[in-house]
């Protein structure tokens, strides 16, 4: 059984999935309701258990809040896997979301732009 955690962060991934973006370790747990952990450690076991009990879900679109991807890593490899173009990331090691701000979804700013053209 899912547990609630689980259950808001699938719906948060869901939200990414329909506006085709990105979001930080940060903001997917903020907007599941609790906080990512030191560094997104709670999130990270949290969407094991997505990646889990619902695996048609893209938990690829969650990423750490720096954008750095460790090369051989279970989520480089499902973005390559899914075309997402990755470049060095500046570490050594590392890898990045080809234009990562632009791909990111903020839910505060993205609000607050909807709400200033209405």
């Amino acid at each position: 059984m899912a547990s609630v955690r689980a259950e808001n962060v699938a719906e948060v991934v869901w939200e990414l999935k329909r506006v085709d973006k990105f979001g930080t370790y940060t903001e997917v747990a903020t907007r599941a309701g609790f906080k990512p952990g030191v560094g997104g450690r709670t999130l990270q076991t949290v969407l094991a258990n997505v990646q889990r009990d619902w695996p048609h879900l893209q938990w690829w679109r969650t990423v750490p809040d720096d954008g750095l991807i460790i090369e051989d890593s279970p989520l480089a490899k499902k973005l390559a896997e899914t075309g997402v173009a990755l470049v060095p990331g500046g570490k050594k090691g590392f890898l990045m979301i080809s234009d990562f701000e632009s791909k990111l979804f903020t839910w505060d700013h993205q609000a607050a732009a909807a709400a200033a053209t209405a």
